[in-house]
C-alpha cells in the first residue's frame, strides 16, 4: 500500500495514481450529484448520502476502484455517500437547538455510523452494523478534516457489548443502547487523543467501524476558493450486530 500511514483504528493511504484516477473519473458525476442536494449546518454541509453513481464493484466512470492500493479484498457496495463540507462549517440552520450546532463546533459531530438515533426521543440503536468505513477524497481542500479518536473503538466496543450483553443476540438491533452510548463517547473524549486526518485526491482513510469519529470547523485560515471539502464514503454492512461487535 503506497504511502499508508496507520494509527489505533485507523490508516491513510496514499497518495497513489489509481485512487487519484478514480478521484478524477468519480468528480464531475459527484459535482452533478451534489448540485441539487439538499444542505445542512447552515448551507455548509451536504449529507448526500448514496449519491455516487458507482456500480457494485465500486467502479465509476469506467474507473476501477483500486482495492490493492486499499489493502482491502472485493465486497459488494452500496451507492457512495458524498460528504459535501463547505467554507464556514458548521453554521446553525434555522430554528436548531443550540446544543446541537454547539456540538459540531466543540466536538466535532463525533459519532459512530449505524447507530442511529430515532423517534421523537431520539434513542439510539445499532441499525446499520458497518464491516468498515472508507473514505476517498475527492478534492484537494485539507479544510474540515475527518477527526478520529485514537483508541476509541475498544471503549465503545466494550460499552456496548456490556448494554447488550442481556438481550438475544439476534435482536440487538432493538435495543436502546443511549445511555452506554453517551457515557462511552464522553469516556473517549476524555480519555482518547484527537486526531485529525486531513485528506486530499489520490488519498483515502479506512477506520475501524467502531472508531469514534467526525468532522472538523472550517478553519478561517484555511482555503475558502475552491469546491470545498469531498470525501466519497464507502460502508458495507454487515449480516448482524453480533458481527459489528466481533
Amino acid at each position: 500500500m503506497a504511502g499508508a500511514q496507520s494509527g489505533q483504528d485507523w490508516r491513510r493511504i496514499g497518495p497513489t495514481r489509481a485512487l487519484a484516477g478514480w478521484a478524477a473519473a468519480a468528480w464531475p458525476l459527484a459535482q452533478a450529484a451534489l448540485a441539487p442536494a439538499p444542505r445542512r449546518a447552515g448551507g455548509t454541509w451536504a449529507v448526500g448520502l448514496d449519491l455516487l453513481p458507482n456500480d457494485a464493484a465500486g467502479a465509476v466512470g469506467g474507473v476501477a476502484l483500486p482495492w490493492g492500493d486499499l489493502g482491502l479484498s472485493p465486497v459488494a457496495l452500496h451507492r457512495a455517500q458524498l460528504s459535501a463540507v463547505y467554507p464556514g462549517y458548521p453554521r446553525a440552520d434555522p430554528g436548531e437547538a443550540a446544543q446541537v450546532n454547539r456540538y459540531r463546533l466543540m466536538r466535532d459531530a463525533a459519532h459512530l455510523d449505524g447507530v442511529i438515533a430515532a423517534g421523537p426521543d431520539n434513542r439510539r440503536r445499532v441499525q446499520e452494523p458497518h464491516a468498515w468505513i472508507l473514505g476517498v477524497a475527492l478534492t484537494d481542500s485539507a479544510a474540515s478534516p475527518l477527526v478520529v479518536w485514537q483508541g476509541s473503538a475498544a471503549v465503545m466496543q466494550a460499552a456496548l457489548r456490556t448494554a447488550l450483553a442481556g438481550h438475544p443476540a439476534t435482536r440487538w438491533g432493538e435495543v436502546d443502547v443511549t445511555e452506554a452510548y453517551v457515557a462511552a463517547r464522553r469516556r473517549v473524549f476524555d480519555t482518547c487523543a484527537r486526531i485529525d486526518l486531513p485528506v486530499r485526491r489520490g488519498e483515502a482513510t479506512l477506520l475501524h467501524r467502531l472508531c469514534l469519529h467526525g468532522v472538523a470547523p472550517w478553519g478561517v485560515a484555511q482555503d475558502a476558493t475552491g469546491p470545498g471539502r469531498v470525501i466519497a464514503y464507502f460502508r458495507p454492512q454487515l449480516a448482524s450486530v453480533e458481527d459489528w461487535l466481533a
